[in-house]
């Protein structure tokens, strides 16, 4: 991992203060834990290298299999940590942008008394982009148990209308903080303007058959780091698919890709 950023400054006590609050349990402390963060600095552990140079790299621990790169959150715990390397001072926005494309996660205070708290990847991602605009994980994900037959079917039709879709799939999401959801997998073509624009425009006519008090959302199939993605594709086979629908009936049993198993050859 190479390190970047910029020192910044930033408030430093909410941070600590929240991290005194995070229990296993207590979804509410740790997203309050990641809205500080992401409005506050990080003193990152440089296990090469000094700020800025080529050559520097952050430190890195792996915990069940994840990797993470260990920082502290302030001065003071700096000198409690004993590290005696280079570290670099940066903004949680800019080392959440930084780390999880390569899906590296951070570690607060690992020297601290329990063994710190670890910010996975997925969550310095709603940090980058934005934490109010992604569900507060750890996410429950399902089949959707809820009939809503009109709409599925105005959504299908819609759909084969839309030549920008491939397929379409559904989950049902429960974040840890909010309210459940239905969530609509959108697997395109491809991603230009105007196939994005064509998507939505069949979205917005398609909503007014959802029932009353039934939240939707919609899920880019393409976005690889998108939980609810991730899960579909594993998960959940599509409920429209224009080239199985195009093979003619009983194709779908038979057609590889989009969550079909491939067939199997003697």
């Amino acid at each position: 991992m190479s390190a970047s950023g910029t020192a910044a400054t930033g408030a430093t006590g909410q941070v600590e203060h929240m991290l005194r609050q995070v229990t296993p349990g207590r979804h509410d402390a740790y997203e309050q834990l990641l809205h500080a963060l992401a409005g506050s600095e990080v003193w990152m552990l440089l296990w090469q290298g000094t700020p800025g140079s080529p050559d520097a790299q952050y430190g890195n621990m792996e915990i069940d299999g994840h990797g993470y790169a260990p920082c502290v959150t302030s001065a003071q715990e700096l000198a409690a940590s004993g590290w005696n390397r280079a570290h670099e001072l940066v903004t949680g926005i800019e080392i959440a942008r930084a780390l999880y494309p390569d899906r590296w996660g951070i570690w607060l205070n690992p020297h601290a008394p329990g063994g710190g708290v670890g910010i996975p990847w997925a969550d310095l991602r709603r940090i980058a982009t934005g934490l109010d605009r992604m569900p507060a994980g750890p996410l429950r994900l399902s089949e959707p148990a809820v009939e809503i037959p009109q709409f599925y079917a105005l959504l299908t039709q819609n759909a084969h209308r839309t030549p920008a879709i491939r397929s379409l799939r559904r989950a049902w999401v429960q974040p840890a903080i909010g309210s459940p959801y239905l969530a609509i997998g959108l697997d395109l073509y491809d991603s230009s303007p105007a196939s994005v624009e064509a998507v939505r425009a069949m979205m917005r006519q398609t909503v007014s058959a959802v029932p009353e008090g039934l939240p939707v959302s919609t899920v880019a199939m393409s976005d690889t780091y998108d939980p609810v993605a991730m899960w579909l594709y594993a998960h959940a086979r599509p409920f429209y698919d224009r080239d199985a629908h195009a093979a003619g009936p009983g194709a779908a049993s038979h057609q590889p890709g989009y969550g079909y198993p491939p067939a199997h050859r003697g």
